[in-house]
Parts: structure tokens; C-alpha cells; sequence
């Protein structure tokens, strides 16, 4: 992990409760000395101490680490508001319905950005009966290809993980898509809509 606990973040989180020194130490059964040494960067908490604090203040561990304390809009989850956490590392792929705070190889993960797609990355989309049948023009090499595909409606997410020297392609049960991502490992992540109802065979969707 890159990232520990700051005096800073634990004084903000403090003080956004309305809690002093004095009632954070009784609820971590230590003392308001020790409060004060760790908010004025003269002493750090033990590790073990790392998850009684996230509780106190009512966030994960995650949250109180990288000090971003997440509010998801998202209540009612809605998968259009799909966002995607791609590992740099191992190319390990998170969906999120909202807003979260994820690590992998102690690395904290940001949503990647969305791009509409452009010359150097097509897309073809063809309804078959119940399915969309989806094709990325793209190489497939073992240095530049697309890791994924997924097809998004407002109530589910279908995913499909590609490989090196595969093909960039993919099937998804139509049931009410209405947008499909792809990941490029050089480019980042792109995305279309889907028009309701017709069969599209296209370039420039």
C-alpha cells in the first residue's frame, strides 16, 4: 500500500463530526495526547487501529486511507451510471454502479474516463434475432488490443474479458442495452449508444 493515514485527514474527519479529541480517544480507548500527536504529524496510528478508526467516523478503510470520503448520488442504482476501475498492474477490470474507493497492488484506482469513439476505434454493432453482435476494428497484438467489451442497460451489466491475438468481439443478450463500452490498453476506455429497436451494421455509430 502507497498511501497511510494522515494527522490532516483524521483531524477533518474529526472535526466534521463535531467530535473533540477527548471523544475520539475514548472510542478508540486511547488517549487525547495520543489524538494530538497523530493530528499534528508527531506519531502515526498502529495498523490495527486502521479499522476501529474508519468506524468512528462512519467510512471504510479505503476512504480514510487515500482521504476521500465518498457520497454516491447513485442511490438507486442505476447501472447507466456504470463506471469501470482498470488495474495498470494486472489489468484487473471493477464495475461500480457509483462512486467508490478501490485498491488493487496497492494502487488506488480511478474511474477511467469515457470517450466516444473515434477513427482509430470502431465499432460495429448488428442485432441477430436476441443477440447484438458486437466488433471493435482493432488489433489484437500482444501490445495494443482491447482487454474487454460490455454491454450496459438500466438494470444489468454483461461483460466480456478478451485476449491478446483473440478476436475483438463479443455477443450480448439484447435485453435492453442501451450502451456498450470497450477498453483499449493504450487508448482508455470508449463508449456508443445503442439505437433501440434496429439492426446496425456501421462504422461511426
Amino acid at each position: 500500500m502507497n498511501q497511510y493515514i494522515t494527522g490532516s485527514t483524521i483531524k477533518k474527519l474529526r472535526e466534521q463530526r463535531n467530535m473533540t479529541q477527548l471523544q475520539l480517544a475514548e472510542i478508540l480507548r486511547v488517549s487525547d495526547k495520543t489524538i494530538s500527536k497523530w493530528e499534528t504529524a508527531k506519531g502515526y496510528p498502529d495498523i490495527t487501529l486502521l479499522e476501529p478508526i474508519a468506524d468512528a467516523f462512519g467510512i471504510s478503510v479505503p476512504e480514510l486511507i487515500s482521504g476521500h470520503q465518498i457520497k454516491n448520488a447513485n442511490v438507486s442504482a442505476n447501472m447507466m451510471r456504470s463506471k469501470f476501475y482498470i488495474c495498470p498492474v494486472c489489468g484487473n477490470v471493477i464495475h461500480s454502479m457509483g462512486e467508490t474507493v478501490i485498491l488493487c497492488h496497492g494502487i488506488q484506482l480511478l474511474p477511467a474516463e469515457v470517450e466516444h469513439t473515434d477513427e482509430h476505434h470502431m465499432i460495429f454493432i448488428e442485432r441477430v434475432e436476441d443477440e447484438y453482435f458486437v466488433r471493435i476494428d482493432h488489433e489484437m497484438s500482444k501490445i495494443h488490443y482491447v482487454s474487454f467489451i460490455a454491454a450496459v442497460s438500466s438494470d444489468r451489466c454483461q461483460m466480456v474479458k478478451l485476449y491478446p491475438e483473440g478476436e475483438a468481439e463479443a455477443r450480448f443478450k439484447i435485453s435492453g442495452v442501451r450502451k456498450i463500452y470497450f477498453y483499449c490498453n493504450r487508448d482508455g476506455l470508449f463508449s456508443q449508444d445503442v439505437v433501440k429497436g434496429g439492426r446496425r451494421h456501421e462504422k461511426w455509430l
